[in-house]
């Protein structure tokens, strides 16, 4: 029986006019489908998206909510979350491997997160991702992401495939290793996200 937590989520981000990595949402969203509903017809999520005319000139986060079938889509005016810091926060037990539309466990490690902006997630003595978005880390003028993240994100998923990012296994410990880390998921970009100085992250 398919739990009731069983509904997914695909957060799309649409720039200048398009609809941005749509075929690594299909993918995914659709490899999430097969696996929890067995060998359903694929969905293509751009036959069902339509901007509003309003917000067509802008960055919209689109939030497509779905089980066997879409059940919701949401399209909102989508600014960049000002992070300067993070709190490391470990947790053994946290699964995050499809995008469950339900965060509850997620929501309550961030609110363990003190004056800090937001978490940074350690698993199995791994860092991962915080609560919202995947980690980049730079040294010596190159990326790095942790190499089992709770959840690869499309954009990140791009990053690997061309280059500019490279998984390694990272500790807590290797943490001065690094210079600074960025946070990058659909809506955020290396180049738009915030700057967080390694020494902000404790």
């Amino acid at each position: 029986m398919i739990k009731s937590m069983s509904r997914f989520i695909e957060t799309i981000c649409y720039e200048n006019g398009v609809f941005q990595r749509i075929g690594l949402h299909n993918e995914r969203c659709n490899r999430t489908r097969h696996h929890f509903f067995g060998l359903v017809p694929d969905l293509h999520l751009e036959m069902y998206l339509s901007v509003p005319q309003n917000l067509k000139d802008e960055i919209v986060k689109c939030t497509v909510t779905y089980g066997i079938e879409i059940t919701n889509i949401e399209y909102q005016l989508y600014v960049i979350r000002p992070i300067r810091s993070l709190k490391l926060i470990c947790d053994d037990t946290i699964e995050y491997p499809f995008k469950y539309a339900d965060r509850t466990k997620l929501t309550s490690l961030f609110k363990l997160k003190g004056q800090y902006d937001d978490i940074l997630i350690i698993r199995n003595r791994l860092i991962t991702d915080t609560s919202y978005a995947n980690a980049i880390f730079l040294k010596n003028k190159r990326w790095y992401s942790p190499n089992k993240p709770l959840l690869q994100g499309t954009r990140l998923m791009s990053y690997l495939s061309n280059g500019l990012v490279t998984p390694a296994p990272l500790q807590p410990g290797d943490l001065s290793l690094y210079s600074e880390i960025r946070i990058i998921n659909a809506m955020i970009s290396i180049e738009n996200s915030p700057r967080i100085p390694i020494e902000n992250v404790k």
